[in-house]
């Protein structure tokens, strides 16, 4: 069972499952409305927060439960809890967990100094924010520790894979950072500027290659935390280039040398340090190779951001982008800075 088919790492999830031989059940809140899926593949509808309608879908038992949508620690009291009816687990969290050896991680990056200073790459032996219900950050780790505590939570002992999936991308993503290249492609805007000289990273995980993970490792269950990225971090400047070569257009960019300048330079991967994860233990532990790199992932996202903004504003078609970073394309700022 695949809880979140519908989204973007669920629907690559439910491919390569199924094309693996495994006979999916597909569980979304829309049930499969939206979704043709193929041959051994069956929707049901469900809302994770009802433990009652998760334990009617497990039914008498499932080999295994991939758990896209978990946020808590409550949802991983759920699975815990039908221990005795699942074989094994794989739940999505997230690096956000990971922090520095001066408390620093994603919650602090707005303070003064509060950017994290990681070891490049960040294995998955680095401390972790505490857990809690404070932010998105400490509610992942809650739902890890949950997981993963020897007693197994409030039910037996459940065979769990976490996954810390890096900055996702491809389609269906509901915060689609490609964008901010894409749009100014499809805009006119040949000109560009970029903070942090163009050199900030911030590791990639294409949801087929998180898949390819999930596929992995159900078939090798076991309890263990694996980071979940690319093969490659590339810099911001490579993004843009290869989104470039992707639409077949030229750009001219500008730096800034330091962070930016309101909102001129800032992107969604713009960070003033390295945030660059180590993979070799999901290689070691599964076998993992990436399935797509970052470039050849492109061609599909470029083409469904392309369509999703066909006539629509792109604060409608993406709302979580949007709160997020709400200043994303304020084009008149740019000419002034580059016209001071």
């Amino acid at each position: 069972m695949v809880i979140g088919a519908s989204g973007q790492i669920g629907r690559p999830v439910v491919e390569a499952l199924a094309r693996d031989g495994w006979a999916v059940t597909a569980a979304s809140r829309g049930g499969g409305r939206d979704d043709a899926w193929g041959e051994g593949v069956r929707s049901v509808r469900l809302d994770r927060a009802d433990d009652t309608a998760l334990a009617a879908v497990v039914g008498d038992g499932c080999d295994l439960v991939v758990d896209v949508v978990a946020y808590d620690a409550g949802h991983a009291r759920q699975l815990t809890g039908l221990a005795d009816r699942i074989g094994s687990a794989v739940v999505i969290s997230s690096v956000s967990v990971y922090e520095d050896g001066a408390g620093r991680g994603f919650d602090t990056q707005g303070d003064p100094d509060g950017f994290p200073v990681y070891p490049v790459p960040v294995s998955e032996t680095q401390p972790t924010v505490a857990p809690g219900e404070a932010s998105y950050s400490t509610r992942k780790a809650a739902l890890e520790r949950e997981l993963l505590q020897p007693s197994g939570g409030s039910g037996g002992r459940l065979p769990v894979t976490v996954l810390r999936a890096g900055a996702v991308h491809g389609p269906y993503s509901p915060l689609p950072r490609e964008l901010y290249f894409v749009k100014r492609n499809l805009d006119g805007r040949r000109d560009r500027v970029l903070a942090h000289g163009g050199r900030s990273r911030f590791h990639p995980a294409a949801a087929r290659n998180i898949a390819e993970l999930v596929r992995l490792a159900a078939a090798r269950p076991g309890s263990r935390v694996l980071n979940a990225c690319d093969a490659e971090a590339p810099t911001v400047a490579g993004i843009g280039a290869a989104v470039d070569a992707v639409m077949g257009v030229e750009t001219r960019t500008a730096y800034l040398d330091g962070p930016p300048a309101g909102s001129v330079g800032r992107t969604p991967w713009s960070v003033p340090r390295p945030v660059v994860f180590d993979m070799s233990a999901a290689e070691r532990e599964l076998g993992y190779r990436p399935v797509v790199s970052y470039a050849e992932s492109l061609p599909e996202t470029v083409e469904w951001l392309t369509g999703e903004l066909r006539g629509r504003d792109w604060r409608t078609a993406f709302p979580l982008l949007a709160q997020v970073y709400p200043d994303l394309f304020d084009y008149a700022a740019e000419d002034a800075w580059r016209t001071a």
